[in-house]
């Protein structure tokens, strides 16, 4: 692989929302379906492999799934029957999975393997449009209990070095995810965060880091993230990244948030 892989990170918005009816605005789900489909075009070519870090899945060491046929995991519940049918065969890389293990652990952190771990519709949601076919190999790294960003952010510099074996990170969580704060509140509180972030990601690189471990005192941070594990996605990313520039991927609303996506070449 001569060319080096991107890193981005996406907004995956609320369960299996462009897979199965869920009575949501077709002016929220129909960009972000677009959105997402476009995501295959953001590597120079095709991948190896896909490496994702998806909000919902945490463990006390960063783990890795290591089937190389893992199943699905429907990780949400009320919804219609057909939303516990989607299939997304997508294979997965025992052998990344262990290269990312060794970056890891190489970095000084302790690392788990899990054999039975399925795709989360973190993965499948927005996968599934980017890489219908399910025609590149997947493989999902947890994010550490804990969700410390600067500790994710120096998890993201292990695993630069994959970006030049034509590996695609993604990480997948939502720029704004408060979920007593949908709808009309959200507007203001999801603009002001997202500007400041923006500002950190797209800025100077040398500086970017020092402002995402920081992002708590960011304007309305906790109202946008109560809990961080869907901004953390990004500071994986981020740390990747290394010196590379950040670039606005998409912007959009979604249940009155809104969201921004981000990738760095």
């Amino acid at each position: 692989m001569s060319k080096r892989m991107p890193v981005a990170f996406l907004p995956h918005g609320g369960g299996p929302v462009t897979h199965v009816e869920m009575g949501m605005p077709r002016s929220d789900v129909e960009p972000l379906g677009a959105y997402w489909r476009g995501v295959r075009d953001l590597p120079p070519a095709q991948p190896k492999a896909l490496l994702v870090v998806s909000a919902h899945w945490e463990e006390a060491a960063p783990t890795v799934m290591t089937s190389p046929a893992p199943p699905m995991y429907y990780d949400y519940y009320g919804f219609p029957p057909e939303a516990y049918e989607i299939t997304w065969p997508a294979p997965g890389d025992p052998e990344l999975a262990a290269r990312v293990r060794a970056l890891i652990e190489g970095a000084g952190f302790e690392t788990a393997a899990d054999p039975a771990r399925g795709f989360d519709h973190g993965t499948f949601t927005p996968l599934k449009q980017a890489y219908p076919d399910a025609d590149v190999p997947v493989v999902q790294l947890s994010l550490k209990a804990g969700l410390d960003a600067a500790l994710h952010l120096r998890l993201g510099r292990a695993l630069a070095p994959l970006r030049d074996e034509g590996v695609f990170i993604v990480g997948s969580g939502d720029s704004f995810h408060n979920m007593r704060s949908f709808g009309p509140a959200a507007r203001d509180p999801s603009q002001k965060f997202n500007a400041w972030l923006t500002e950190a990601v797209t800025g100077d690189a040398t500086e970017r880091e020092k402002k995402l471990a920081r992002w708590e005192a960011a304007p309305a941070a906790r109202v946008c993230h109560p809990r961080e594990e869907h901004l953390l996605p990004l500071m994986v990313v981020a740390g990747a990244a290394g010196e590379d520039a950040g670039v606005v991927t998409w912007r959009g609303w979604f249940m009155g948030s809104e969201q921004v996506g981000w990738h760095f070449e």
